[in-house]
């Protein structure tokens, strides 16, 4: 490796200048990468309501309603005209409303009661739309242009649409608090005013070339797009600040900037590269999920933390070389004390925080499976939002709603009667719109219109569109799904297609939970396997493993003991990135331990140990704390703001762990420690009397 940094440190400008084009290319690929909002979309292709929606597309042109729009204050005749300028917006590609289920030119107080107040009620209309996913923000907005402020626009099309033009705005406003709180952090840490911006940049360019290479997966989810940025300058700070303290030291010793370099980029190897490696293996565990918004998540995150190692191997070391002389002439006295005194505290309370640690660890472990989830994005946005409150006036006039799409086998009208009216009695379903319900089997298809035709009836199938009076999940939904197929696999076994909303929550948490154990079995077991190999040490990967993975139960455990619930995506997705972007602190500590341990007693060696990581683990740990809190707070969208909680608290947790319990969970075990580890070279007991 001298070799290579020798190369590097003697073409400072060469590399500078290759960056730049990279990043410029970077940039404009950046521009080209789509954003997906839609959950379901990242199903696995062989789950049943994923296969629905391909034979569904492929034999209707009209999709799945995915939008309720409800109009107060009209008459029929209004709402009749309201349809027709519903039905003329563009992206609109179906309208349903009463008049498709029953003949509204009979008075209505002959028709079916509860059909009638399926549609209008108390003078208001609720219509059900198709939005084209092309043309999905025009529509909404022309939509809710049409509804006016006696409308309520809701439904998956709406959420997606208001995720897809609010989301942009707030990665900008988490991307500006991120940059700020890293460059005043930087500033307290470091010596030099300059350093901050020299750090800022790397991460920067880093950034860039990561964003900008996304182009290969063509387009990225919208958590991938949130967070991927900031988490990766979060997690990847340390490796910046840890060259630059090195090639301070070593400047020192060598004098010459050059060679100065070369035994920072020496020294610095082993240890950022173990730290990236386990962050790397972290995120690259949710590659393993079936739900595609894990890989999706984890390809990005893992490829960011890999372009941040080449980025402080390459890129790094040709802009400190180049501007060294400006950070020597901007140099200022540290802003912060040495810790020696936090140290000595941690001493004093490690072993009561290692018993308190004991008590709540299996507690915690339980109370972290027993959380109630979220799974799809029905509650993506509170009450408080413009989606909320619509969600909310909806539901008080018309209740819960939500839509499946059946297709069976056309050309046996009489089986297709027989299974509508078996849909009718399920006691949720509210209304059934088919060729047999809307037409009547008497009536031959030859009498029909096309266009009314191609709705109903495709060349191999029959559809049946049935309003369900459920929410798109939780139990109650999940058990209605389960009903409803199981009244169409009575009537045409292994024949049938159900798609919707609820369908396709009930997939996903079909899915995702079976990916929860093993996502963090693979997570754990690859970060285990790396520690062992960096430490040559049995028992410090049990230790430093199990102290993040305490984090991450206590973290998980306070929604439970809150009574609040949890979208299962930010609970499945945050373990395994929690695990990788702070077990580094765990790390860091236990390689110092060791070092110190040769020469120290154990609980001098504790002391030291704190007091020299202290500042490099707060400054990255409080990088995520703020990133995630950030996200937590400025982020309308659940999921993404949930995940950002977890983060922030997450790696508060981790950083506590670090700095109060493990260095009791080292001291108890230190003599384990010492004939588990390959090499350890502790100071023996008669040297530490004889140091004593």
């Amino acid at each position: 490796m001298r070799r290579f940094y020798t190369f590097v440190v003697r073409n400072p400008k060469k590399i500078l200048a290759l960056f730049i084009l990279l990043m410029v290319f970077a940039a404009l690929c950046w521009t080209g990468v789509g954003v997906n909002y839609n959950v379901t979309d990242y199903l696995p292709p062989d789950t049943p309501s994923t296969e629905a929606l391909e034979v569904l597309g492929e034999e209707f042109s009209g999709g799945i309603p995915n939008a309720r729009v409800m109009i107060r204050g009209v008459s029929l005749p209004e709402a009749l005209r309201l349809k027709e300028e519903l039905a003329a917006a563009p992206g609109v590609e179906s309208v349903t409303w009463l008049d498709d289920a029953v003949n509204v030119l009979e008075p209505l107080e002959f028709q079916d009661k509860a059909t009638v107040e399926t549609y209008y009620r108390d003078s208001a209309a609720l219509y059900t739309l198709t939005i084209s996913d092309a043309q999905r923000i025009e529509a909404v907005a022309a939509v809710r242009g049409i509804a006016g402020e006696n409308g309520a626009v809701t439904g998956d099309a709406v959420s997606t649409s208001d995720a897809t033009t609010g989301t942009v705005a707030e990665v900008r406003l988490i991307t500006v608090i991120a940059v700020i709180f890293v460059w005043f952090i930087l500033t307290l840490t470091t010596t030099s005013w300059a350093e901050p911006v020299i750090v800022l940049a790397g991460l920067g360019v880093a950034t860039v070339l990561n964003a900008g290479s996304n182009i290969i997966f063509g387009e990225i989810s919208f958590v991938t797009n949130a967070a991927g940025s900031v988490l990766q300058l979060a997690c990847t700070l340390d490796y910046s600040v840890f060259l630059i303290h090195r090639f301070s030291e070593c400047l020192e010793e060598k004098g010459s900037a050059r060679e100065a370099m070369i035994d920072a980029l020496c020294k610095s190897t082993t240890s950022i590269m173990s730290s990236g490696l386990t962050t790397v293996i972290g995120f690259l565990a949710l590659v393993f999920m079936r739900f595609g918004l894990g890989p999706d998540l984890g390809t990005a995150l893992a490829k960011g933390i890999a372009i941040s190692m080449i980025t402080v191997f390459i890129f790094e070391p040709a802009l400190i070389l180049t501007t060294h002389k400006l950070m020597l002439r901007t140099s200022h006295r540290p802003f912060l004390p040495k810790f020696d005194r936090f140290g000595r505290f941690v001493s004093r309370v490690m072993l009561p925080m290692l018993l308190v640690f004991a008590i709540i660890m299996v507690p915690s472990l339980l109370a972290s499976m027993r959380n109630d989830y979220y799974y799809g994005a029905a509650h993506i946005y509170a009450e408080g939002t413009q989606y909320g409150e619509d969600t909310a006036a909806i539901e008080a006039v018309f209740g819960k709603s939500d839509t499946y799409v059946a297709m069976v086998p056309a050309g046996d009208l009489a089986r297709e009667q027989q299974l509508s009216e078996a849909l009718h009695e399920i006691p949720e379903v509210e209304s059934v719109l088919s060729y047999v319900d809307t037409v009547g089997a008497e009536i031959p298809m030859e009498y029909l219109d096309e266009d009314t035709l191609s709705l109903l009836v495709s060349d191999n199938y029959s559809r049946f569109v049935i309003t369900v009076r459920a929410d798109s999940e939780g139990e109650t939904a999940f058990a209605l799904v389960e009903r409803v197929r199981g009244v169409l696999n009575e009537a045409y076994p292994g024949e049938y297609y159900l798609a919707g909303d609820g369908v396709s929550t009930y997939d996903l948490m079909d899915t995702i939970t079976a990916d929860n154990l093993k996502v963090n079995l693979i997570a754990v077991a690859a970060v285990f396997i790396v520690l062992l190999l960096s430490f040559k040490s049995l028992s410090l990967p049990v230790i430093l493993v199990l102290s993040i993975e305490t984090a991450i139960w206590i973290n998980m455990a306070i929604p439970y003991f809150r009574g609040s619930t949890v979208f299962y995506i930010s609970y499945l997705i945050v373990s395994s990135i929690q695990l990788g972007a702070t077990v580094d602190y765990a790390i860091l500590f236990a390689d110092r331990y060791l070092e110190f341990r040769q020469s120290l007693p154990r609980r001098e060696a504790v002391i030291r140990t704190v007091s020299a990581i202290t500042v490099s683990v707060s400054t990255s740990g409080s990088a995520i704390i703020v990133v995630g809190l950030g996200l937590g707070f400025v982020s309308k969208h659940q999921i993404i703001s949930q995940l950002g909680f977890f983060l922030g608290i997450g790696g508060a947790l981790s950083l506590a762990i670090v700095l109060f319990v493990l260095p009791g969970f080292m001291y108890l075990c230190d003599g384990i420690v010492r004939r588990t580890t390959l090499h350890a070279n502790f100071l023996t007991s008669k040297e530490v009397k004889s140091h004593e």
